[in-house]
């Protein structure tokens, strides 16, 4: 057949061909179809695009996808391509990617998670709970968001009807402390709850990563914000409110407004690194992702917030949804599998702390993975204009591969867009199986997966959900069930591809050294996004012997004693968690507030029992609403100086080495010695304690030892 190409294959003969199948389809004539034109100009629907294929495999006797009308969504293109496929054997010249060297970027270290997602996933911690148990978040619309049967039809046609029930919704998000935000009851009125979101989990974000938000003031940090949905509330307010309560009120359009999403944030932190909101759909958190890297490798900043959110307001949002029928019938995202027939809405807020990896290890942040590349590319002009292309699909992971110097077969595991669609899905599993299949050995299965088959999917916070996901199936070692998959859609060649989709909670087996999985989000405008994420490097940490001294501190009593009770609760559930570094965050990363309590343990058990019993003898509850004065340790000279004084504070108390160090720097020209390997030295096995007697230990008088350091330097003294 090949050989007979030249002579019988032109791209006439299959322009003509192709002409006359959509023809025969719309009931037109074929002098009537424009070849440049996409086939959805033409009313083609998913089945005509897959009963083409077929037509297409049954004329040249080759095997082509389900998906290939969305790949060349054209007559012209498709008929290039079918002939370059001919003559070459499948190779499109067209599309190969360019054997370029891409400069391999610096990595970026991912020190901290806040998150927001429906099933009570309000931490990291429960988040990994509700992926790791398999938990499907999707429930029935809310009552307090709209009576869902005033708006239900089965008949997805029915004017004004939806025809869903369900969503994965989050709950309470009426609920937020403006005052801890500085902020009046009334702005935070006119504050969509998508800003109010944002404020509390950054806060939490940089808590989970160590950091004292108030220290950050005035640093060169970056916000980076995908937000897709920013008229509803303004919306719901308008249809509530008389004209001139929200017209006169400046905050009302503040509240609404999507530039303000990441200037809030930077405005209350004190950030003055780039602050950029960005709406590309369904790939916004993911795109900020790339452009935050960027921006980290650039120098524009040194350190990044990068979030996503998304809430639904108004059944009207639901209503058009149900009119494209984009959703599907249950809420679930069935990805995947036969069965799926759209997404489900789901809602939620995820925001990430990035750090340059060298710094963020210098600085011993706690690494939780690293992104190692990342790219964006465009669909350019696929069959309609919410369509996917799987060859921009494949360009933009060829893409992120090459940024990053990773083999397509050392990834393990995908997280996938996954939105749930018929034929999107294959489009999706075509592509991963195109770039990541050369090198992959025969037992090699890429894993493959998506959180939206948990909490929906969450629009503009798709990309940071997923990402988050993976993190911390990196974190933990285990890769989480994909649900809703019980039979396989047929328009995916399984047959021909080495991806497995996990039912079930299993380890997180890799080839390589390391385990190294990417991220996908696409946008419904067109735009990509494909991350590199690789599991942080192991770092090994000694226990502390010594007393951890644990201090809380919150701006109300109620606050504290919500805190204190976070505190009992994370260290009955991580056991192995090192106590010092425990008192470190708590103490170095937190921000300190008037009401405060501390307590002296030696042990976890100690610790929580003191945080349970709240023993007034051992646990210091107080408030002051002074200025935090530093601490001076003052040793006057009077009385005996002994060798070994003060070692503890020396070795373990950074700041109170660094200024024995400097005086013993001044000293050294008079006394022609190092006064430290005089108070400490190397000899002394270990250091006295403070209830033995340090009478037998040797004295030092340091007025003779600067008389003779002076004689030393001026013999005629």
């Amino acid at each position: 057949l090949v050989q007979e190409l030249p002579s019988t294959y032109t791209v006439g003969v299959v322009q003509q061909w192709l002409r006359e199948q959509i023809a025969n389809l719309v009931l037109r004539s074929p002098m009537e179809i424009d070849i440049h034109q996409p086939f959805h100009a033409y009313g083609l629907e998913s089945v005509d695009a897959v009963g083409l294929s077929a037509n297409l495999e049954d004329w040249l006797h080759r095997s082509y996808a389900p998906t290939l009308a969305y790949d060349y969504p054209t007559i012209a293109l498709l008929a290039q391509f079918l002939v370059d496929d001919l003559a070459s054997s499948g190779r499109t010249k067209a599309h190969e990617m360019k054997d370029t060297a891409a400069a391999i970027g610096e990595p970026i270290a991912i020190i901290g998670i806040g998150c927001r997602f429906p099933g009570g996933a309000n931490t990291p911690e429960k988040f990994w709970e509700l992926l790791r148990s398999g938990y499907d978040a999707v429930a029935p619309i809310p009552s307090e968001r709209w009576k869902s049967d005033d708006y239900y039809h089965p008949d997805p046609e029915a004017s004004g009807k939806m025809y869903t029930r369900h969503g994965a919704f989050l709950s309470e998000i009426d609920k937020f402390d403006a005052d801890f935000f500085g902020l009046s009851p009334h702005e935070a009125m006119r504050m969509e709850p998508q800003q109010r979101l944002l404020l509390q989990v950054s806060w939490e974000a940089l808590e989970h990563a160590g950091l004292d938000a108030l220290k950050l003031a005035g640093s060169r940090a970056g916000v980076f914000i995908g937000y897709m949905n920013t008229h509803e509330y303004s919306t719901l307010q308008m249809q509530q409110q008389c004209l001139n309560d929200y017209i006169d009120d400046p905050y009302f359009a503040l509240g609404s407004s999507a530039s303000i999403a990441a200037g809030r944030l930077s405005y209350h932190f004190h950030f003055q690194g780039p602050a950029i909101t960005i709406d590309t759909a369904c790939s916004s958190s993911l795109v900020c992702t790339h452009l935050a890297c960027q921006s980290l490798r650039n120098k524009e900043c040194d350190l990044a917030l990068v979030g996503g959110v998304n809430t639904v307001l108004l059944p009207e949002s639901m209503i058009n949804a149900c009119k494209m029928h984009m959703l599907s019938v249950d809420g679930r995202c069935k990805t995947f599998d036969a069965a799926a027939d759209g997404f489900g809405i789901g809602e939620g807020c995820g925001v990430v702390v990035l750090k340059r990896f060298a710094e963020a290890l210098a600085d011993g942040d706690h690494i939780l993975a690293c992104i190692r590349g990342s790219a964006i590319n465009q669909d350019g002009r696929s069959n309609g204009i919410t369509a996917p292309n799987r060859l921009a699909q494949e360009a933009v992971i060829r893409q992120a591969l090459a940024y990053a110097g990773v083999a397509p077969h050392e990834v393990s595991y995908v997280e996938a867009h996954g939105a749930g669609t018929a034929l999107g899905d294959p489009i999706e599993l075509e592509a991963l199986q195109n770039v990541l299949q050369p090198g992959r050995l025969p037992d090699q299965q890429l894993m493959v997966g998506t959180v939206k088959t948990n909490i929906g999917h969450t629009a503009g916070a798709a990309g940071i959900a997923g990402l988050i996901k993976t993190v911390l199936s990196l974190v933990h070692k285990e890769i989480p069930a994909n649900l809703h998959f019980q039979q396989p859609n047929s328009h995916i060649r399984w047959q021909d591809n080495q991806i497995t989709i996990p039912t079930a909670t299993i380890p997180w087996h890799h080839s390589s050294s390391s385990a190294i999985a990417g991220v996908s989000s696409f946008g419904w405008s067109g735009t990509n996004a494909h991350v590199l994420l690789e599991e942080a490097p192991a770092i090994s940490t000694t226990e502390s012997v010594r007393p951890t001294l644990l201090l809380l501190s919150a701006k109300t009593p109620e606050a504290l004693e919500k805190s204190t009770q976070n505190l009992l609760t994370y260290l009955q559930q991580h056991s192995e968690a090192k106590l010092a570094d425990v008192a470190y965050t708590y103490q170095t990363g937190r921000s300190l507030f008037s009401h405060r309590r501390m307590l002296c343990c030696h042990s976890h058990d100690e610790a929580r029992e003191l945080l349970s019993t709240l023993d007034a003898q051992q646990v210091v509850t107080t408030s002051s609403q002074e200025n935090a004065q530093q601490v001076t340790f003052l040793f006057p000279g009077l009385g005996d100086q002994y060798l070994s004084m003060a070692r503890q504070l020396y070795e373990h108390e950074t700041v109170f080495c660094d200024a024995l160090k400097q005086c013993a720097h001044a000293f050294e020209p008079y006394l022609l010695h190092d006064i430290l390997d005089i108070i400490y030295p190397h000899t002394l096995s270990e250091p006295p304690s403070p209830q033995k007697n340090t009478s037998s230990l040797p004295r030092l008088d340091l007025r003779q030892m600067l008389q003779r350091g002076t004689q030393e330097q001026n013999p005629e003294l």
